[in-house]
């Protein structure tokens, strides 16, 4: 499947809604990233600047997010959307480089840098 890059700048606010938790397998152990990272899953809510459309997902970060908490406006770094199909149950799975909180400086997360360059295999979701 094909990973797709999520233009961030054309969202609009995004937030901790879910605070950053690792990422575990069925049998209760951290997955882990191909160099070894342990995998960490955070909540974001995200809103769309055109409308009052909020959806949840749930990103994939290698490394813990620091600062986060919930409620807190964030900034996500190179977002990428990959959906799956895995006997006969589908989804999309969303990874990111980075999550971290917004300063108190007035910055918005729809400023946030595009995705730039192709990810690895995408992790989270149910698959």
């Amino acid at each position: 499947m094909d990973n797709k890059p999520i233009d961030v700048a054309r969202l609009g606010a995004i937030r901790c809604v879910i605070a950053p938790e690792p990422r575990l397998t069925p049998e209760g152990e951290t997955r882990r990233d191909r160099e070894g990272n342990p995998l960490w899953i955070t909540g974001l809510s995200v809103r769309q600047a055109e409308g009052r459309r909020t959806d949840v997902v749930h990103v994939v970060t290698s490394g813990q997010p620091q600062g986060l908490t919930e409620g807190s406006e964030v900034r996500v770094t190179n977002l990428w959307a990959n959906d799956w199909a895995v006997d006969g149950r589908t989804g999309t799975t969303y990874r990111a480089d980075a999550i971290t909180p917004v300063s108190g400086s007035g910055a918005s997360a729809s400023a946030a840098a595009p995705a730039a360059g192709p990810r690895g295999k995408s992790a989270g979701g149910d698959a």
